[in-house]
């Protein structure tokens, strides 16, 4: 049983604890009783991580669906497209993808409010903790929530940049915009502060909370990215962050890269410095199987319902994967389709279903045609964002199959966790570092360390690494986990043209504060090249 049923299960009791004492005040001259009063609780270990649960339940929204949606469409990696209407979705996916997006755009604004639902949750976690007697199990676990803080925080500043800063539940006297490398000081001083407190343990006991390594993670990608956030480089320490991490021997690259992802992963899985849990009954939301698979691949995968597939890989991100050796590679659907006896998947449709382009005389006519992704994404509507709806069309586009579907779920969602930091990451942050100008550490090159990426994946060993090779090194290792925009913004890639997206305008390169949020708070302050 995954760690993270633990939070769900409280969730419940706190409700059911709740109701039992809004039921006793209907009667106003009888004093409310409740189970849980701030004399009892939280005091022990196990109740100071049951409090924390709301945070970890929230913050499990973002990568399921609404993060992971926004870092992978507005890269050069996904497209997610629409066919015949379906899935254009008021542009809210095509603005993603062409990066002409605005203040009223939905998924935009989902993420605005994952963020800073998550710090509004640690800020009450935190003012419940104010009047529980001190403790070492006080100390670690607001050690974790502020830690929690601080991711929530990176990512708000990765995504929009210009945030406000609050860390008092219910202080509302400054809620005023603040600058990102007012908001990157915010986080490194909070994180540098909490790692002493912080646990060294990793595996099933520490699992989907913060520890040392989570810190160290955080600031490696901070400083990594200093430059781009600060104006100031800072690649020395990135490469000491990686170390603090390398040099524990707590973490390694798990042998088997494709079995990282499936939906029996958790604590085993060493590469994880940081995952977010999931399991298909309790934690629900993480959903991308729905997006990335055909529907005609249901009865192979034995999925309990019909995927819609709308998700397509670019033709040029998938170039990256060349080497036939990369393990990697298999990530991918592409070609002719076959079910696991080997038998082809078939799909029943008619000539004028197969293709909207057939003008024959038999248009009804049944035909039985042999599913097959082809590379190449055609859109025959520029302006609506369309590729068609006929069966060749929904075959366009290679499909990733990274987080392998959940059969034993019986329902759309899928017990896969997804991982936010991982030890892979590391290693090619070092080695990027070094390259930069880091001085290089524990006689590791950046030649070494990429090459320890490949060779678990059974892909060809370099003999020579560039910043270039390092960017398609990233490519090739994270499809799917939300580093690709990241990655382009740092090596200067995000403004290139790619598919019909040609927008160069380096003011996207963040996004714009939700207009809803500024009406509702007038003292935030729009980002640049927005309205």
């Amino acid at each position: 049983m995954k760690y993270f049923k633990t939070y769900k299960k409280f969730n419940l009791l706190l409700l059911l604890a709740g109701a039992a004492y809004l039921s006793g005040c209907t009667k106003l001259d009888v004093a409310p009783k409740a189970a849980l009063t701030p004399d009892n609780f939280p005091t022990t270990p196990a109740q100071f991580v049951l409090a924390t649960g709301p945070i970890y339940t929230n913050f499990a929204t973002g990568p399921g669906r609404t993060y992971w949606m926004i870092q992978n469409l507005s890269a050069d990696e996904n497209v997610l497209v629409a066919r015949g209407g379906n899935w254009y979705d008021g542009a809210v996916y095509a603005q993603l993808f062409l990066h002409n997006y605005n203040a009223d755009n939905g998924n935009i604004a989902a993420n605005w409010s994952w963020g800073f639902g998550t710090i509004s949750q640690c800020n009450q976690v935190l003012s419940l903790f104010d009047a529980a007697p001190e403790s070492a199990a006080k100390t670690q676990t607001v050690a974790e929530v502020k830690t929690m803080r601080a991711l929530s925080y990176f990512y708000m500043m990765d995504l929009f940049g210009n945030v406000p800063i609050n860390a008092t539940f219910g202080d509302v006297s400054d809620l005023g915009t603040k600058t990102r490398a007012q908001v990157f000081t915010f986080i490194e001083t909070e994180l540098l502060a909490q790692i002493p407190n912080l646990s060294s343990t990793t595996g099933s006991a520490t699992y989907g909370r913060p520890t040392k390594y989570l810190a160290y993670a955080i600031l490696a990608k901070m400083y990594l990215n200093a430059q781009y956030y600060t104006g100031t480089a800072r690649w020395q320490d990135a490469v000491t962050m990686c170390d603090n991490i390398i040099s524990s021997n707590q973490y390694e690259l798990s042998a088997d890269y494709l079995a990282m992802f499936k939906q029996n992963n958790g604590p085993a899985i060493k590469d994880f410095i940081f995952a977010t849990p999931y399991d298909g009954l309790n934690i629900l939301g993480m959903t991308y199987a729905r997006f990335t698979l055909h529907p005609s691949l249901q009865t192979k995968y034995r999925m309990p319902y019909t995927p819609a597939g709308p998700m397509y890989t670019l033709p040029t991100f998938y170039a990256l994967f060349n080497d036939v050796n990369d393990l990697r590679r298999k990530q991918y659907l592409t070609g002719k389709q076959y079910n696991n006896d080997g038998t082809p998947i078939l799909v029943s449709t008619t000539n004028k279903g197969l293709s909207d382009a057939y003008n024959g005389p038999s248009p009804t006519a049944a035909v039985q045609h042999h599913l097959e992704f082809t590379p190449d994404i055609v859109f025959r509507n520029v302006a609506t964002f369309d590729v068609g709806n006929d069966e060749l069309a929904n075959e366009e586009g290679y499909r990733n199959n990274k987080f392998y579907p959940d059969s034993i779920s019986p329902v759309r969602d899928q017990s896969n966790d997804v991982p936010m930091f991982r030890y892979a990451d590391v290693l090619l942050e070092k080695a990027e570092a070094i390259l930069r100008g880091a001085t290089p550490t524990q006689g590791q090159t950046a030649l070494a360390l990429v090459n320890l990426v490949r060779a678990r994946a059974k892909a060809t060993p370099l003999t020579s690494v560039t910043l270039a090779d390092i960017l398609d090194e990233r490519g090739r290792e994270f499809p799917m986990e939300g580093w690709r925009r990241n990655d382009l913004i740092r090596f200067g890639q995000f403004e290139k043209t790619y598919s019909i997206k040609t927008d160069a305008d380096p003011n996207h390169r963040i996004f714009p504060i939700p207009r809803a949020e500024i009406q509702l708070n007038p003292k935030l302050i729009q980002n640049p090249g927005y309205n």
